[in-house]
Formats: C-alpha cells, structure tokens, sequence
C-alpha cells in the first residue's frame, strides 16, 4: 500500500493561520512570547524589504537609459 503523498504548506500559510487562532486560549506569558515573535519577524521582514529595495534601486542605476 502506497503512503499517502506529503501535504504542501502554501507560502505563508502557517502565518495566515497563525493569525487567525483564538487569542483567548493563550495565557499572558504566551501572548509575550508571540509578540516577541511577531516582532522580530516584523523586523525581519523589514529587513528584507530593505535589502530588495536597494538591489532593485542599484539595478536601475545600471540599467537607467543615458541621457
């Protein structure tokens, strides 16, 4: 018998449903603890956006037609 095939996870998908638990469920120290988190992917993110910013601004500067 064959073993069932892996599930894929969509990219984000566990954010997503990260997002949508029932916070009531959590105690205090949890909730810090997934701000905590939360905030050092918000970071995270930031960063990367940054990153991408300035390698798509340094492409353009090469790339730029000469006037």
């Amino acid at each position: 018998m064959d073993e069932p095939a892996e599930v894929r996870v969509g990219r984000g998908q566990r954010l997503l449903d990260a997002v949508r638990e029932d916070l009531d469920l959590f105690g205090i120290s949890e909730l810090e603890e997934r701000l905590e988190v939360l905030d050092a992917e918000a970071r995270r993110v930031r960063a990367q956006i940054d990153k991408k910013r300035s390698g798509r601004a340094a492409a353009d500067a090469l790339f730029a037609p000469r006037a």
